[in-house]
């Protein structure tokens, strides 16, 4: 699914205070009751400087034995600022495994002051971060010059699988919380945040794979659901193995897409004229890591790795091709190495291993090899950019050491809103994921992008968008649901940059102003 979470949010809900009542879990039928949160100040600088308090949620490990091991997840919050609350926002940035405790901020991101009649509630899911215990299996796994990601040789598969496996069984010693660490755990554990603060229903605003934590919070609990922005819908369909297939299809058209903007701006980086030359000159470039590390550290892989995020967002578009150019026409091979270990810091394996936690248990992947070795060729032949690599990111779940689940049937009949979010180029979320939701959600409405690469990238200054979020959250009306199987309403994608010193053209400051205020919103993930 998603590799490196970068995301944005805000939305918005209205409840009335009542006390935290004795409520059954969706799955068992068990009572738990949770204590309400002792607030106190919030390590984090950036958390404390925006007005936040901080705490802990203690829920059971297995809802199943409410008196049994407990977990504590890591909460923040910031309470509305006017007269009347529309009650708690709850914030997921994606992953699985990102850590959301910084994005009780977000309130004041969304245009208009829509967001400061919440309290926005930013959280670290169980297992994640801050929250108690923090899973790990071994932080040195993305360690540098790894075997080379494409298996073209039966020693190279051999590799791979052993430290697949090798992986996975390092993650043993967490224990208990791999059996309990699934979608639905987490959903329970909304609901029990929910209680805590004695609200009777959530707004919840959630970015990639936490659109899916909202589809299964709302299936599961769809009278606690007050308002809901989904932005870079997961196919409920394709959980987990076939969405990563379909993703490998859609990164290797983006990074295409990539190429011909770097060939529009030859002028600055001299990397091609074209699209094709620019693509020609990469895989080359890839080829000559493979064999010769740049200083010993930056291989084949990790120039994959680096680009993948030109995939997922245009933000970081000009700093990829300022290292690209750096390293091609001047050897500076350390800007590369500073974007892999901004994507992968070193010695922290923490939110890999949540992604496989909840990944390789939300439902049972093939136990067949011969399964994804023919699927992954089969894909790679179409898609050689990041199949292989994506294949090894997931094969530990051929060997998890958890018994895997049944996904929930996603059903949104009973939700009263939502309002769905997709660029119809994401390819972390392909946009079949959006129209299918909305298909599931009849209350629902879909603003789309026609043309945007960018995945969950709302509130990043399109005020098409934005704006039209900033509305849900003030009135709760969506836009008019239109016949068919399409968006109800389309707007412009978040606009890819214009390098400076680019000749000929024209400074865009909203294309600018975009992607600054969306790289500010990213860096809120690192609080």
């Amino acid at each position: 699914m998603k590799r490196i979470v970068a995301a944005i949010a805000a939305a918005g809900l209205a409840a009335g205070l009542m006390a935290a009542a004795p409520a059954a879990s969706a799955e068992t039928g068990v009572q738990f009751t949770p204590a309400p949160i002792a607030w106190g100040p919030c390590a984090s600088a950036g958390l404390k400087a925006n007005g936040a308090e901080c705490g802990y949620l203690e829920v059971p490990m297995d809802y199943a034995k409410p008196g049994g091991t407990k977990v504590s997840v890591a909460v923040s919050r910031i309470k509305h600022k006017t007269a009347r609350s529309q009650g708690i926002m709850l914030v997921n940035p994606g992953g699985p495994g990102g850590s959301g405790l910084g994005l009780s901020v977000l309130g004041k991101y969304v245009p208009n002051g829509a967001g400061n009649s919440y309290d926005w509630i930013g959280f670290d899911p169980r297992g994640v971060g801050s929250s108690k215990p923090a899973i790990s299996c071994d932080g040195n796994y993305f360690s540098y010059n790894r075997p080379a990601y494409v298996p073209t040789t039966p020693q190279l598969e051999k590799t791979w699988l052993a430290r697949s496996k090798g992986y996975a069984d390092a993650c043993r010693k967490n224990g208990e919380i791999l059996d309990h660490i699934k979608t639905t755990d987490v959903a329970q554990d909304m609901d029990s945040l929910r209680k805590a603060l004695g609200e009777k229903q959530i707004n919840y605003y959630g970015f990639s794979y936490g659109t899916y934590l909202g589809q299964v919070y709302s299936t599961l609990y769809p009278k606690n659901v007050r308002r809901m922005v989904l932005d870079g819908n997961v196919d409920p369909r394709k959980v987990w193995y076939q969405a990563n297939l379909d993703q490998d299809v859609a990164f290797d058209k983006n990074i295409k897409i990539y190429f011909d903007w770097l060939a529009k701006y030859d002028d600055v980086y001299h990397l091609g004229k074209t699209g094709d030359a620019v693509e020609k000159l990469w895989y080359d470039t890839q080829r000559k890591l493979a064999k010769d590390p740049a200083g010993g550290v930056i291989g084949g892989d990790e120039w994959t790795d680096i680009f993948l995020q030109a995939g997922y967002y245009v933000f970081g578009w000009v700093d990829m091709a300022n290292a690209f150019d750096g390293y091609v026409h001047k050897g500076d091979w350390q800007t590369l190495k500073a974007l892999y270990d901004n994507s992968n810091p070193p010695g922290d394996d923490n939110g890999f291993a949540v992604y496989l936690g909840v990944q390789c248990t939300d439902v049972q992947w093939p136990t067949d090899w011969n399964r994804w070795r023919a699927d992954n060729w089969l894909t790679y032949f179409k898609a050689p950019f990041e199949t292989w690599g994506n294949a090894w990111f997931n094969a530990p779940c051929v060997f998890w050491p958890a018994k895997a689940g049944k996904p929930v049937n996603i059903d949104g009949s009973k939700v009263a809103g939502a309002l769905l979010i997709s660029e119809e180029l994401d390819a972390a979320t392909p946009y079949a994921g959006s129209l299918e939701v909305r298909k599931r959600f009849p209350n629902s409405s879909l603003i789309s992008a026609p043309g945007g690469t960018t995945h969950a990238g709302s509130l990043s200054g399109v005020s098409c968008v934005d704006d039209k979020i900033a509305d849900y959250l003030a009135t709760g009306a969506l836009p008019k649901r239109q016949p068919g199987n399409h968006s109800d309403v389309q707007c412009s994608p978040v606009p890819p940059p214009v390098p400076d010193g680019a000749a000929a053209q024209k400074s865009d400051n909203s294309a600018k102003a975009a992607q600054e205020k969306q790289s500010t919103l990213a860096q809120l993930l690192h609080f």
